[in-house]
């Protein structure tokens, strides 16, 4: 078994990914991200729930898709979006609204809150009936009324495992309630470029195609492999997994070259929610948490995502919302190699 769980509706033989390879290919083949989806006229459309800071919005826009529509309620995730998307018709409440009010789009994306289904909550998991995750039932809602030929669900492992797997099945079977086959994948954000070991389950549905989710998950065929070419011994890190940035004799951090997975959490917080991944300065004694933009760059997002234009934000305590934000989004590259893989099952339905 791989690193990364894989299930599907219909069976069939899977291969592992090759990172390296579809980074290369996406650099190759990736447009320049624009925020104006007036530059994608004849691209692909996609339509945004729960779309917190815009990790998936931002993997689909370089994947060559349109973002139609928005929906979300935190008003600083809203003042993140309207900086990127300043065009995108969006709404905040996802129970006020229905289908008639989201563009016809290709494909329906929304990683839907996972509060009440994750292994990070202390105590028993409230689960789909749990105020937060119990929102996927509106998102439900809207699918069965609008049947887009695509779905992207995004959502913790521990959704997996909810209930003794009761609440998984409630998704699944909602979803083969309204004509969608589905399949699902476990994908850790380390294998495509991000700093950072966060373990996502992704669920595809396709409607009416039995075959969709298993051609948009899973490859065809193995690799050739990611092993590195032997190096030479040199100099003994701390651990394999921390590297020291800076002169040997120097007083420069050691960093971790894969994060821990980042939670929402506050800027004041000193307790567990951080300290698993933190810079530590070893011949001054000292130790700090990752700073709004390293956390940026360890969930794979641009420098400066998610600073609000000047005037939007009056709170005092920016980074907490910042740092609460980043532990809630998508990695975009995860959501960019899926979205590759949808346009390419969308273009050969299309012929």
């Amino acid at each position: 078994m791989s690193t990364e769980t894989q299930k599907t509706t219909s069976p069939r033989k899977t291969h592992r990914q090759s990172p390296r390879k579809w980074q290369q290919a996406i650099r190759e083949q990736s447009p320049t991200y624009s925020p104006n989806p007036s530059k994608h006229t004849d691209a692909p459309t996609v339509a945004s729930l729960f779309s917190g800071i815009g990790g998936l919005d931002l993997g689909f826009e370089r994947a060559g898709f349109k973002t139609t529509f928005q929906c979300e309620i935190n008003k600083f995730c809203l003042t993140i979006l309207k900086k990127h998307w300043p065009d995108v018709p969006r709404r905040t409440n996802i129970k006020e609204i229905t289908s008639a009010d989201i563009p016809v789009s290709d494909v329906w994306a929304g990683g839907f809150p996972c509060q009440d289904v994750s292994l990070a909550r202390m105590g028993e998991r409230a689960g789909l009936k749990g105020t937060r995750s119990g929102l996927f039932h509106d998102f439900a809602r809207l699918i069965g009324e609008a049947c887009p030929r695509v779905v992207l669900l995004e959502n913790v492992a521990g959704l997996l495992s909810s209930h003794q797997g009761r609440d998984f099945r409630t998704v699944i079977g909602t979803l083969a309630e309204f004509g969608y086959s589905v399949g699902w994948r476990v994908f850790n954000s380390k294998n495509f470029g991000v700093p950072q070991s966060r373990q996502r389950v992704y669920i595809v549905g396709c409607h009416r195609d039995i075959h969709g989710p298993a051609q948009i998950l899973f490859e065809a065929e193995r690799g050739e492999g990611d092993a590195e070419k032997g190096k030479p011994n040199g100099k003994t890190t701390l651990s394999p997994f921390k590297k020291s940035i800076g002169e040997d004799d120097g007083d420069g951090p050691v960093y971790q070259t894969i994060a821990y997975c980042l939670y929402a959490c506050s800027a004041r917080h000193t307790g567990t929610d951080w300290s698993r991944t933190y810079v530590p300065y070893p011949k001054k004694g000292q130790v700090r948490r990752l700073t709004p933009k390293e956390c940026e760059g360890v969930m794979g997002f641009p420098n400066g995502w998610t600073v609000p234009p000047t005037g939007t934000t009056t709170d005092d305590d920016l980074d907490s919302l910042r740092y609460h934000a980043l532990g809630n989004a998508v990695t975009p590259p995860v959501a960019e190699w899926l979205a590759h893989r949808i346009r390419n099952y969308l273009a050969e339905r299309k012929e």
